[in-house]
């Protein structure tokens, strides 16, 4: 997003109850892209990329498009319009109504190719009339020091490196379209596009991002295809040739269709798998996906770090725990995801850093650091600023991958020996991890859920095909953090408490403590969770979805984030409700009736399986939380109105694996049993 994009947000957004002036908001509309360009259509049909972090390319920064009736043009609003995906494909289909005349709008993302369709459909009115898209790139997220390069039937838009194309299955005319001056930048109302015409110096229409294109539609021919391409500066031969092939090839919309089908078969695993909801939950974390395997924790809204650090990013944690949950529901379900865990697997073994952690975050395309406030173990000398659990996560997950993808994998191996070494490195004497920032990244101290994600991996790797010497290590730290977690236990409140800092007990309840549960689970496949610890995590995790579950009068119900949790709530004055909690506290009461029942309480783990069922119908299909196309956004406010990343990848996966742990049948749901699904090993 460009400053001109952000600043005419800021403009159209200040005093709104639920907005944040100057974010590049998804809560509404549909993206298209299942590998290296991502594109958000919205309600009204302009299109948008949020393709940078997974390509390195920025692409369109802001579109509009229009149908030209009887000599007047007739923008195309929200308001009138219908959306939804086309079958289980990532082909979006946009339905624009403007007076009698009915115009479908198809957009499909192929590799670094965007498609838009227009059909007329027939019978509507009207005589022969044209359609206009205004069209702003963003070349290297510049909005100056642009150039247009006109080809005759394709137009070239460039900085230096980044170049876009554009080209149409019609005779498309074009002008230049001058951008914001700095008078319009600083006036109240944002300035509208496309601009009338006016007597503007001729060389400004030339060194400018924002094209104005129109194409004639008749009785005739009443279809049109937009084509764009991104391109990081290769022979412009070869991309002109692109193009222009792309617009041939797909002016017909059956074309687009049977490739969104074909991209389907190729990109998506096996839909057939039973579970109500699936196809959109693997979409979602399919459309947040880089060529190298590592997602993005949603579509970046806030890239001025305005209100957030920014969401475009690959967080190990969230990918981590992502393929885990995926793994987990592939044992269930045989969804064909080798290809997912082997690359989430490499990802992991080349981004990891010399002392056996992972940083912060990086950039999905490349692996490559990226901006973060957590990069302590990078920076020189001994920091605080440094998210353990998030090497725990990560070596958890290999251990599983280890177990179940490819017992013969010494790369991954060798990995689980140096992240070994790593939590041992952040593991204080008294078996409790050192001071450090939470999962939510808002504060420092030795955290109830960093612990839990250390009990997990040890105990992961313990289990794990490894050298046996590092395998009795990891035992032997699990059975440590297992037997200090008595320490964080306030028994005046019946949970685990948040954390402690400064040698104080901070005992609010935390949502990310559920993982308490999952690392129980962990560990009682290593060594048995004895009765008094059972009886503690009953009490945790029922005083934790009691305390945190909120139904206020609106729309909506689930758990909020933590207790007093202030963190973008606008004018509301209470904590807004998070899906990856409420999908959590699903997961996490659904494990614990697994566990329970493991060990004959079968009673309590009826209670716990028909909580865990209640919560995740919240983030079901037809849930409360759920938006159109499957979406879940990490935030609703009580309205009902969705705020923040939309779709956020982490609830999606717990989403999908909770799911397939209530349909398995005949085998504890989330235990290690042979009589489960495996993948290859």
């Amino acid at each position: 997003m460009e400053l001109h994009g952000a600043l005419n947000d800021f403009k159209r957004s200040q005093g709104d109850p639920q907005r944040f002036p100057g974010e590049r908001r998804s809560t509404t509309g549909l993206f298209s892209g299942l590998d290296e360009r991502l594109v958000h259509v919205s309600r009204d049909g302009s299109v948008r990329d949020y393709s940078y972090p997974l390509s390195g390319l920025t692409g369109i920064e802001r579109s509009r498009f229009g149908l030209e009736r009887d000599g007047d043009v007739h923008w195309f609003e929200s308001g009138d319009t219908d959306q939804h995906y086309v079958e289980e494909t990532a082909v979006v289909e946009t339905t624009h109504t403007v007076g009698e005349s009915t115009c479908v709008q198809y957009d499909l993302t192929i590799g670094r190719l965007h498609l838009t369709h227009f059909a007329l459909e027939e019978g509507t009115g009207g005589d022969d009339g044209s359609l206009h898209a205004c069209l702003g790139f963003a070349p290297e997220g510049r909005a100056g020091r642009i150039g247009q390069l006109w080809h005759g039937d394709a137009i070239e838009i460039h900085h230096d490196t980044e170049h876009d194309f554009l080209a149409a299955s019609a005779e498309l005319s074009v002008t230049g379209q001058v951008p914001e001056r700095f008078a319009e930048l600083l006036a109240t109302e944002p300035a509208d596009f496309p601009r009338s015409p006016t007597d503007d110096r001729y060389e400004e229409a030339r060194l400018s991002p924002i094209v104005l294109g129109e194409i004639e539609l008749t009785e005739t021919s009443p279809d049109a295809t937009i084509v764009t391409l991104l391109s990081d500066g290769g022979d412009r031969a070869d991309a002109l040739e692109r193009v222009r092939t792309a617009a041939a090839e797909y002016a017909d919309l059956e074309a687009i269709l049977e490739a969104g089908r074909e991209q389907a078969r190729d990109r998506l695993p096996d839909p057939d798998h039973g579970i109500e909801g699936g196809v959109a939950d693997l979409r979602a974390l399919a459309l947040l996906r880089a060529p190298t395997g590592a997602r993005i924790a949603g579509p970046e809204f806030d890239p001025f770090y305005r209100y957030s650090g920014g969401y475009g990013y690959t967080w190990f944690r969230d990918d981590a725990e992502i393929s885990r949950f995926l793994l987990d529901a592939d044992r269930r379900l045989g969804l064909g995801l080798e290809e997912w865990h082997a690359k989430s697997a490499q990802f992991y073994i080349e981004t990891q850093l010399s002392d056996g952690t992972w940083p912060h975050r990086v950039w999905p395309s490349n692996g490559d650091l990226a901006p973060g406030w957590a990069h302590g173990r990078i920076e020189e000398g001994d920091s605080e600023e440094y998210q353990a659990d998030q090497t725990a996560s990560v070596a958890a997950y290999l251990a599983a991958s280890l177990r179940h993808v490819d017992q013969t994998d010494e790369r991954v191996r060798e990995t689980l020996a140096a992240a070994l070494d790593g939590l041992d490195d952040s593991l204080a004497a008294d078996g409790l991890p050192v001071r450090v920032q939470n999962a939510w990244e808002n504060m420092t101290g030795r955290f109830a859920h960093t612990a839990a994600t250390f009990l997990e991996a040890y105990a992961a790797i313990a289990r794990a095909p490894i050298d046996d010497a590092l395998a009795a290590r990891a035992r032997e730290n699990a059975r440590s953090v297992y037997e200090s977690l008595d320490d964080l236990w306030v028994p005046e409140r019946g949970i685990y408490a948040m954390r402690t800092a400064d040698g104080d007990v901070d005992d609010r309840i935390d949502g990310s403590t559920l993982a308490l549960v999952s690392a129980h689970r962990e560990y009682d496949a290593l060594e048995d969770v004895d009765d008094e610890r059972l009886d503690r995590l009953v009490s945790h995790v029922e005083t934790t979805l009691d305390e945190l579950y909120r139904n206020p009068e609106g729309p909506v119900e689930g758990l909020a984030r933590f207790e007093g949790d202030p963190w973008r709530v606008r004018d509301q004055n209470a904590a807004k409700i998070w899906t990856v909690t409420t999908a959590w506290g699903a997961n996490a009461a659904v494990s614990l009736s697994e566990l329970l029942a493991a060990h004959g309480r079968t009673e309590e783990a009826q209670a716990f399986e028909e909580r865990g069922r209640t919560l995740l119908a919240l983030v079901g299909p037809g849930g409360p939380l759920r938006r159109p196309g499957g979406y879940l956004p990490e935030q609703v406010f009580d309205d009902g109105t969705a705020d923040s990343a939309t779709p956020l990848g982490w609830p999606h996966a717990i989403r999908l694996a909770t799911a397939s742990a209530l349909e398995s049948t005949g085998t504890s749901a989330l235990a290690d049993t042979e009589t489960r699904p495996q993948l290859r090993e």
